[in-house]
């Protein structure tokens, strides 16, 4: 059998303040197109559809039109909460999902009801056996009095057993003469970070280690660190990644999908198949001469720059003109470090508020003369120094 393994899609990200959702459903709509490219039998989808556990209705529109694209293509399309997903919320669409031909599991579940999906291959007629685990927190997984009386230690023993007996039960009918899945969203111990997931829930308190998944298992698909990666296990462990870099720490990822081909008997072949239609995230740095110089080369890339010259009034609007789709423009630290301020012995009563103004400047690593005659000009006027001295003020 063949089948598509995605995850970490975070429909309704929106980037420094600005939505993506053109650019997230130019992605799935590849990713459907990929499936039906492919005639797979079955798309698994291992967590965060949605960035938010309160999605836009914008956000679940192109989720639901993109798991109906996903059916529509003939393949059995399974999608499970993540720790961004409201997993009562999917739940509550299981029913009208399921009329479509597609599966929902929010909550963790047992074998009988809907922990594990059953389906024949429509290519081979494989029986194909699927284990779904949801994003299983802690605070679920371990009871509240063994957090508190408890160690952290202790703790993460604790949620890593529970994971295992979960497993160990959804996965106990699993079948020799049948194709045998996992799907999960959770932490693998030694996984590498994307750079965009939810760092309470990725810690070592979450994590487990990859000697939990069953070595029956023939391939475990998993969400939740964005990063394409294969973990050593005693089976095929892998993550997808996600298939558009959510911030700029995912700048470096490659977005991929993965086609995976399995049979009873033989390894699972797994191919990663790119994902492009994401705009690229790129982090450029320099003086203004320099990024104007680099106007030229970047294309449609979303920017971080880090600019390398000190802050001056204006400087943002001087890097946005030569650069429109900057959504991020730092100093580069080295032009930001803090000067020392030099205070005058006398102490601040016999200084002016221009002099306490540059000082205050210095502290900011800001050194603009302009934003200083600004300062005198708004104080002179604030304090009628335009229209009457303070000696003739103090006498009339």
């Amino acid at each position: 059998m063949r089948f598509l393994h995605t995850a970490d899609w975070h429909v309704g990200k929106t980037l420094k303040g600005h939505s993506r959702l053109e650019e997230q459903e130019r992605v799935l709509r590849e990713i459907v197109a990929i499936a039906r490219e492919q005639e797979v039998d079955a798309v698994l989808v291992a967590g965060d559809l949605y960035d938010t556990a309160a999605p836009s209705a914008e956000a679940q529109k192109l989720v639901i039109r993109t798991l109906m694209g996903l059916a529509a293509t003939g393949a059995e399309v399974i999608a499970i909460a993540g720790n961004h997903d409201h997993a009562r919320a999917l739940d509550a669409y299981r029913p009208l999902a399921s009329a479509s031909g597609i599966t929902l599991v929010g909550e963790v579940r047992t074998a009988d009801r809907g922990g594990v999906v059953r389906f024949d291959a429509r290519s081979t007629g494989e029986p194909v056996t699927v284990a779904v685990l949801p994003f299983l927190s802690q605070r679920y997984a371990v009871r509240a009095a063994d957090l508190v009386a408890q160690t952290p230690g202790e703790n993460t023993n604790a949620y890593d057993q529970n994971l295992r007996d979960v497993l160990g039960t959804l996965t106990a009918g699993f079948r020799d003469d049948g194709v045998n899945l996992v799907m999960a969203h959770l932490t693998v111990l030694n996984g590498t970070f994307g750079g965009g997931e939810r760092a309470a829930q990725s810690i070592f308190e979450y994590a487990v280690p990859a000697s939990i998944f069953p070595i029956e298992a023939h391939y475990v698909a998993l969400g939740h660190l964005h990063r394409r990666q294969r973990m050593e296990a005693p089976c095929p462990v892998h993550y997808s990644g996600a298939p558009l870099a959510v911030d700029f720490g995912e700048q470096q990822n490659q977005p991929v999908v993965c086609l995976v081909e399995a049979t009873p008997s033989t390894p699972a072949r797994i191919t990663d198949i790119p994902v492009t239609s994401g705009r690229r995230l790129r982090t450029v740095r320099g003086t203004v001469a320099e990024l104007s110089v680099l106007s030229g080369t970047v294309g449609d890339d979303w920017l971080r720059v880090w600019v390398t010259e000190p802050a001056r009034a204006g400087l943002r609007e001087e890097v946005t003109a030569v650069l429109p789709n900057a959504l991020e423009v730092r100093i580069d630290p080295e032009f930001a470090a803090v000067p020392e301020a030099s205070r005058p012995s006398g102490g601040g009563a016999e200084r002016s508020p221009s002099e306490l103004f540059t000082e205050y400047l210095g502290t900011k690593g800001v050194a603009d003369p302009r934003v200083e005659t600004l300062f005198r000009t708004l104080h002179d006027k604030v304090s009628g120094h335009d229209t009457v001295s303070g000696h003739d003020r103090g006498s009339g």
